[in-house]
Formats: structure tokens, C-alpha cells, sequence
């Protein structure tokens, strides 16, 4: 499979670093977007071509663009982090790049070679180096590949045209005022995938689903729902955006991969980071009854929720139909902060990268 180069056509009127540093002040998340985006077509016959650094722009789209109406779309999200000596790196996007393949594939989409994303990331991350905010805090770049299909048409099928575009947004800390558990409510009557849908792949529709039910946990006074399984509605699979972890003294369990859940790249991070540390760790499965059993005679000591945006988020309440508990006396637990700064210790430099995870840019 070949990979097209791509070529720099980089802006002659970038913010200046004026307006630059002004927006890394306090760049909120997905709020500011960096001064370039990065393109590559595909198309039947030809394959992955035309690959290009250019400025940030709208896009123009037809209106029976086939994304439009059938929803052929995927996305993933890495972040890019100073390192102490002022060099840049990006956190595992080889994992990213080998799940954006999969989620390519379970929606009849063109599969990009994994060095096409990685170097795409790093055209754009090079090139707009100085939105990688300063060392020193938990900041970052927050980086969006993602692709959807470009053909002009109504007919249901897998499009002969895509587009792959990365973008590049600059993201503060996640908890500007200090780590705060969050309420979740346990989602009985919506679901999010179905075994043999496309829970495992990372696209728009997943997130979509979720919606209705996200805006019910807020009105239950929660910060987040808690997906369950579609059948019985009993076993855990995942929090909103994030995978699930739960503490059992020195053990920590999350969600088995069943395919109707997300494997995300922090989830399996975490999984040999928590070995590294002296904590045996695995999947499995969690039923709601369990969760709050374990939780009233104490076996069960924490639960944190991961994810690229937040790294790692305690869970400090639950709420259901059947009732709510305290989880960890609604404070923050040892083992979640110890991870969790291990991880970020991991991605900004301040400690040994021993299992290779951190891609140099220089």
C-alpha cells in the first residue's frame, strides 16, 4: 500500500503569538484550533493520494454528500504533550492509528496505513509546534484525525470517495480546579451498541446514541451515564465517553472487551501501568448488583473512569432507578491518583517511558 507525502502549504497569516499565547492561557478543551489541518484522499481506483499540510478552513460540502445521510464516519483523538526539554511527543499514536484501521473496517471504509496517520499527526504537530502549550502543567495539544466519506450521491452503499483530515485543538487541564469525582447514573433504559453493532469502533453514530440518555443522567443530577449491556442490563460496560476501572484493594478490573464497548488506548495503557506498579489488573465482568454490594461491604475501594481528555476521573456517587451510593466516601482514592499521575508522569516527561509508549518529534 503506498503512502503519499505530504506537502506543506502552510498559512502566510498565522495568529500571531500574541493571539497565540492569549488562547493557551486558557484554551478550554475543543474551544481553539491550531493555524493548519491535514488532508488525504482516497479514491476507488487510486487509492490514498493528494496528501497536504494547508491552513485551517471550512470545508464545502455537497448536500447529498453520502457522510450526510448514511453516516460512513470515524474519528479518534491522541494528544501531543512539551516534554522537560522543550521537545514534543504524542502519547501511543501507533494504538490509535491500528484502531482507526478497525473502525475503518467495521464501516466498509478504506483502512489508512498506520504510517499515513502517524505522519500526518506529526506534519501537524510540527508545524504548529508553538500551540503545544509550555511544560510544567497537565496542558496539552488535543489532536483530531478523523474521515468520512466525500462521494456525491443517495445510494445506499459504501461511498468510492473519502477524506481524512487531522485537526489540532489546544486543551487545558481537564480539572482546572483539582480532581472532583463525578455522579453517574446507570443507564437502564437506553443502550449504547448491541453485540455485532459497532460499539468497538470509534464513530459519530456511537455518540449520537448516547445523547438522549447523557441529557437523563443530567436531569437525574449526575455528570455522566453509565452504559450497561443491551440484553439484560446488568453488566457494566462504560462511562460516556470513558472505560470503566474498579479497585479491589490491589487489584483493579475493568470492563472485558465484548465488542460493544470502546478499547481505549488509556484503558489498555493502564492495564500494564497498574502491573508496573506492584497492582495485579484484568478484565472482567461487573454487574450492577455487584458494584453496589461490593461497594456497601467494602472489597470494592474505588472506581475511576479513563480517557484520553481526562486522563483518569473518580466516580464519587451512583445513582440508579433502584437507589444511589457513595462510592470511596465521595473523595478521590490512592490507587486512582497513584495511576493517574504515573500516567501523566509517563506523558510529559517526568518519568521512564519503559514500555515505549511516547512518539519523539523533537
Amino acid at each position: 500500500m503506498t503512502t503519499p507525502s505530504i506537502e506543506l502549504k502552510p498559512s502566510s497569516t498565522p495568529l500571531s503569538d500574541a493571539e497565540r499565547e492569549a488562547i493557551l492561557a486558557n484554551p478550554g478543551f475543543g474551544r481553539h484550533f491550531t493555524d493548519h489541518m491535514v488532508t488525504v484522499k482516497w479514491t476507488e481506483g487510486r487509492g490514498w493520494h493528494d496528501a497536504q499540510l494547508t491552513p485551517y478552513a471550512p470545508l464545502s460540502i455537497d448536500p447529498a454528500n453520502m457522510t450526510l445521510h448514511y453516516a460512513q464516519e470515524i474519528f479518534e483523538g491522541l494528544k501531543a504533550y512539551r516534554r522537560p526539554d522543550g521537545s514534543v511527543a504524542t502519547f501511543r499514536p501507533d494504538a490509535n492509528a491500528r484502531r482507526f484501521q478497525l473502525s475503518a473496517r467495521r464501516l466498509a471504509m478504506p483502512e489508512l496505513p498506520v504510517e499515513t496517520f502517524i505522519d500526518a499527526c506529526d506534519a501537524l504537530v510540527q508545524q504548529d509546534k508553538a500551540w503545544v502549550p509550555e511544560h510544567g502543567g497537565e496542558a496539552s495539544l488535543y489532536l483530531r484525525p478523523f474521515m468520512f466519506a466525500n462521494e456525491v450521491g443517495l445510494g445506499v452503499r459504501p461511498a468510492n470517495e473519502y477524506l481524512f483530515i487531522v485537526i489540532a485543538s489546544p486543551a487545558g487541564p481537564y480539572f482546572p480546579g483539582g480532581v472532583k469525582p463525578v455522579s453517574v447514573w446507570l443507564s437502564e433504559n437506553y443502550v449504547r451498541a448491541v453485540p455485532g453493532g459497532m460499539g468497538f469502533a470509534k464513530t459519530g453514530g456511537n455518540y449520537a446514541a448516547s445523547l438522549l440518555a447523557q441529557a437523563e443522567a443530567a436531569a437525574k443530577g449526575c455528570d455522566q451515564v453509565v452504559w450497561l449491556d443491551a440484553l439484560e442490563h446488568r453488566t457494566v460496560e462504560e462511562m460516556g465517553g470513558m472505560n470503566l476501572y474498579f479497585v479491589y484493594g490491589d487489584k483493579i478490573v475493568t470492563p472485558e472487551l465484548t465488542g460493544s464497548l470502546l478499547a481505549g488506548i488509556t484503558r489498555d495503557s493502564l492495564l500494564s501501568l497498574a502491573r508496573d506498579l506492584g497492582y495485579e489488573s484484568a478484565e472482567g465482568r461487573i454487574t450492577t448488583d455487584q458494584w453496589k454490594r461490593d461497594t456497601e461491604n467494602g472489597s470494592l475501594t474505588e472506581v475511576f473512569a479513563c480517557g484520553t481528555a481526562a486522563v483518569i476521573t473518580p466516580v464519587g456517587t451512583v445513582k440508579s432507578t433502584g437507589g444511589e451510593w457513595t462510592q470511596s466516601n465521595g473523595e478521590p482514592g490512592k490507587v486512582t491518583m497513584e495511576l493517574r499521575k504515573a500516567l501523566l508522569d509517563i506523558q510529559t516527561g517526568k518519568a521512564e517511558d519503559k514500555h515505549g509508549w511516547m512518539h519523539e518529534l523533537g
